[in-house]
């Protein structure tokens, strides 16, 4: 679980013990944009509330899934029992009109907006921007050095797998096999954009140059994913597969927005 999860569910904790010393009955609603994990959230919670107080009979759970619109209608989940504690799961909601394209981009990005609606291709190309953009090529040779300079790891059978099995589920955990088989698949997909954004020549802020270097890295991604040569369909088969191993995290953790640095203690 990630550090911020931990601290997130941390203060729901807290918050819980807080509100139960003043009211026998406590109401949760979760509420936020789609595809960011509420359900998810929801289920952390039961899992806490569980633990610390007494529960009737076996809970119900929030159905997760990794596109937005699992959620379709209000659903009231009944989480523990002396104290009666309940949690509303939600629809995702958005602002009635995204202000900039950039963020209409993240979101997009983030799965919070349906992919039809702006399309794989120039999604994939916006994440390309964000990584080339950040040098984030350059930080994956630096702290995978080993994988990336060519040692690649033999399956012990043959591996018959899609990226579509990344996607949560309660099916059977992957096998060795198919873990290094992610792992290597990852591993071609990172080389691959560091060797293009390695010999880039071009200027990162003009935006005809960077539009070029991404094109190439249309085509090293391609070979990479072993898509073979299908025009069009195969721009939407590398959108698809490239975004499925961002999503799952396989390209490690991201925060789209800028960060602020902190200010050092004077």
């Amino acid at each position: 679980m990630c550090t911020g999860l931990s601290k997130l569910l941390e203060l729901v904790e807290y918050k819980l013990k807080e509100a139960i010393s003043r009211e026998p009955t406590l109401l949760v609603m979760v509420v936020g944009v789609p595809n960011v994990g509420k359900s998810a959230l929801i289920n952390n919670i039961h899992r806490i509330a569980s633990s610390r107080f007494p529960v009737q009979g076996k809970m119900k759970r929030a159905t997760v899934g990794p596109l937005p619109g699992v959620t379709q209608d209000i659903a009231g989940f009944k989480i523990a029992h002396q104290p009666s504690i309940y949690v509303l799961d939600t629809p995702g909601v958005l602002v009635p009109s995204i202000p900039d394209i950039e963020t209409g981009l993240k979101l997009a990005l983030a799965g919070s907006i349906k992919d039809s609606v702006v399309g794989e291709d120039r999604i994939s190309q916006y994440l390309l921007a964000v990584l080339n953009t950040r040098g984030t090529p350059f930080h994956w040779k630096n702290s995978n050095n080993r994988r990336m300079e060519g040692i690649q790891y033999e399956a012990e059978e043959k591996v018959d797998y899609s990226l579509k099995n990344l996607r949560p589920s309660r099916r059977k955990l992957p096998t060795k096999s198919h873990v290094l088989y992610v792992e290597d698949l990852v591993t071609e997909v990172q080389c691959a954009l560091y060797s293009t954004l390695s010999e880039f020549n071009g200027n990162m802020e003009d935006e005809s140059d960077l539009e070029v270097l991404i094109e190439q890295q249309f085509e090293a991604l391609q070979k990479a994913l072993k898509i073979p040569n299908k025009g069009c369909e195969a721009r939407l088969m590398v959108s698809k597969k490239f975004l499925t191993l961002f999503r799952t995290g396989k390209l490690g953790p991201f925060i789209l927005d800028d960060v602020p640095e902190a200010n050092p203690l004077s």
